[in-house]
């Protein structure tokens, strides 16, 4: 469904300078996953989410959308691809809804911005999917936060797209209505296969996506999956706890770019004392990969 290769986004501010908010991206996700992304402030992960949605262009690089190269879509194809391939649901729900209008009228506002027919008959399916039938006639300031984000989902899924973008949909509401989310999120995904993409920092629901993908200084930097071990993984095969018990896991893995690169977290490398360090010795152990500090030579290495 998505392929980013080599992807680079450059702002260029008001006295001239340059950001670079992503260098060099690279990040793969499948027809009809569910994925998360993390990052901390600034690291380049809205960046990345507005590209997706098309709601702005990269720099260079190749980003290919359902089988659209948005470098190379012109500004009509580029409006199409908003209306038919990409729905977006956002943290902020003035952006996600109209206040002056009812639920269902706001879920058939995509609808008529496109043309649809069935618009009236397709919002109430939507709705009910979402769990908010029983709210069709209310408006904005009659819902929670919660609800508001139920029928924000009904919305972004209006014009049938098959891929659904999420910028932090549960950063207003507690965690239990988080989690009501995400099911809802899950749900969406089982019955209709869209995939979806969700930016999120909440590690309880990280807990339940099958693969996060971490993006540090603009760089996919890591991938944590989700992995189903028996108690015998945690215990080993000698224990006298012997049942085959399934417990979720997750797993965190550095991404290698094609020339096999790797990016360090910055916490490691301070743990090694390597804060002002930009050299680093690299060694071959057996089967094993070994970072050290340059200062930190093995007696007899150099025999």
């Amino acid at each position: 469904m998505i392929r980013c290769q080599d992807l680079v986004k450059i702002y260029k501010l008001e006295n001239e300078q340059e950001v670079i908010a992503l260098q060099g991206l690279d990040l793969e996700v499948e027809k009809g996953e569910v994925m998360g992304i993390i990052g901390n402030s600034g690291s380049g992960k809205s960046t990345l989410l507005n590209l997706l949605g098309g709601l702005d262009r990269p720099t260079a690089g190749q980003l290919i959308v359902d089988g659209k190269d948005l470098l190379r879509l012109s500004d009509q194809e580029i409006v199409k691809y908003k209306l038919e391939t990409v729905g977006f649901v956002w943290q902020n729900n003035a952006r996600n809804l109209i206040p002056y209008l009812s639920v269902i009228e706001n879920v058939e506002l995509p609808m008529l911005l496109k043309g649809g027919r069935r618009k009236r008959e397709r919002a109430k399916e939507l709705l009910e999917g979402v769990g908010m039938s029983h709210r069709l006639k209310h408006r904005l300031d009659q819902l929670s936060g919660g609800e508001q984000q139920r029928v924000a989902i009904a919305i972004a899924l209006a014009n049938n797209p098959s891929l659904l973008l999420a910028d932090e949909p549960t950063g207003s509401v507690d965690l239990k209505t988080a989690d009501l989310i995400l099911d809802v999120f899950r749900e969406i995904n089982q019955s209709l296969g869209v995939t979806i993409v969700i930016v999120t920092h909440d590690t309880q629901l990280m807990k339940k996506m099958d693969r996060v993908v971490a993006i540090r200084d603009g760089r996919t930097s890591s991938e944590i999956i989700r992995r189903t071990l028996s108690k015998e993984s945690f215990h080993g095969k000698d224990s006298p706890i012997m049942d085959m018990e399934q417990k979720d896991t997750h797993i965190e893995l550095a991404v290698l770019d094609r020339t096999g690169r790797v990016q360090i977290p910055r916490e490691y490398l301070e743990a090694i004392g390597l804060k002002d360090v930009n050299k680093i010795q690299i060694q071959l152990e057996k089967d094993k990969i070994v970072l050290l500090h340059p200062d930190e030579i093995k007696a007899g290495s150099f025999n």
